[in-house]
């Protein structure tokens, strides 16, 4: 056989929470539920859930307190321990850089790209699991496809513990008659507005006229979409160090903040701590973006570019506050969360490559 090129997504199961039981034998086979400070009455979401929570419907993004009504008696709240995922994830990805033919492209803790050339991408994703599950004693699973797209959309049929291939041969077979919700990048709020354009499934966005839906999301992101129907996407993968491109604070109140000089405060606080981290990278800040959470579960982001980038802290605030003068002052607010993005290291306004974490 000839050696054509793949991408492989790897992606670690059920990482924090599979951290966390590592770390306590005891608690493999119970529902583990990881967020905030690991109090459950307190105001926090779900960081992760293991498979035993998730059968229970709790998931990521679940606030604690609704988490803890689903979850049974013998479940365990642990609070989120950066540090440790950090020094696990590190190892992952150490690990995955020694295999023979491979370049690693990093996406978050849990998950990477491998690029490789090779007539049995299988063999090259078992030697994957296995290098991890030797190193870390944790399993992951891993997408093989022809581009990123498909890779990464790939890894969901393998879960957990398995190798799933999705490439341009069998991407109508497998993904055709499945919603637009399961490709990667496409939201619910991006969902409705298709099917508000009459496109459900994978091949109605496939089949549907590109131009309908570039005048619905614009001449960028239209061609994007339009190609994801295909599974279209990109195929190189960049194992140039990622850079954060941006820092954020956010907080969640345990009491909703009503007045308005509490919530100026909250959010002077949040960007001085913001901009501080980015100032600890000697690099200067560009724009600005605002989180508010209105009760019960309303989330808004604003946000705007700064006149010129600005190395001064006092700066950085007042253009956070400038955001936050436009708050609705008739709802509690009860998350604020400021970003403050950043130069990149040569000066430039380059497109920030993966989404990664830390990120409002």
């Amino acid at each position: 056989m000839t050696s054509v090129p793949w991408v492989l997504h790897v992606d670690m199961d059920q990482f924090i929470a599979a951290v966390e039981v590592l770390r306590r034998p005891e608690l493999a086979g119970r529902p583990v539920i990881v967020g905030g400070s690991g109090d459950p009455t307190e105001r926090a979401v779900v960081s992760t859930a293991s498979y035993e929570a998730r059968a229970y419907g709790i998931g990521s993004g679940m606030p604690l307190k609704i988490a803890a009504r689903k979850a049974p008696d013998d479940a365990v709240f642990l609070p989120v321990d950066h540090a440790a995922y950090e020094v696990v994830s590190a190892q992952v990805m150490q690990t995955l850089r020694r295999i023979p033919g491979v370049v690693l492209e990093v996406i978050g803790w849990d998950e990477c790209f491998l690029g490789t050339v090779t007539d049995d991408p299988d063999a090259v994703a078992r030697a994957a699991q296995r290098a991890v599950l030797e190193a870390t004693s944790l399993h992951c699973s891993v997408g093989m496809g022809d581009n990123k797209v498909r890779a990464k959309i790939a890894t969901d049929f393998g879960k957990p513990r398995g190798v799933f291939r999705l490439t341009e041969q069998n991407w109508f077979d497998v993904m055709g008659e499945r919603s637009t919700r399961e490709l990667w990048g496409v939201g619910s709020r991006v969902q409705k507005r298709l099917a508000e354009l009459g496109i459900r499934t994978v091949r109605e966005l496939a089949e549907a006229d590109e131009s309908e839906i570039v005048a619905e999301f614009g001449p960028k992101m239209g061609v994007w979409y339009h190609g994801l129907g295909f599974g279209r996407g990109p195929a190189d993968v960049d194992d140039t160090p990622w850079v954060a491109r941006s820092h954020s604070r956010e907080t969640t109140f345990q009491q909703n903040l009503t007045a308005k000089a509490d919530i100026e405060a909250a959010v002077g606080e949040l960007a001085g701590q913001a901009f501080d981290d980015c100032a600890a990278e000697g690099r200067s800040v560009m724009r600005v973006h605002l989180k508010v959470r209105y009760a019960p579960f309303e989330t808004r982001t604003t946000g705007h570019k700064l006149a010129e980038p600005t190395g001064d802290r006092a700066t950085f605030i007042d253009a956070a506050l400038a955001l936050a003068a436009a708050l609705d002052p008739t709802r509690e607010v009860r998350l604020l969360g400021v970003r403050a993005e950043m130069t990149m290291p040569d000066g430039g306004d380059a497109v920030e490559r993966t989404p990664v974490r830390g990120r409002i």
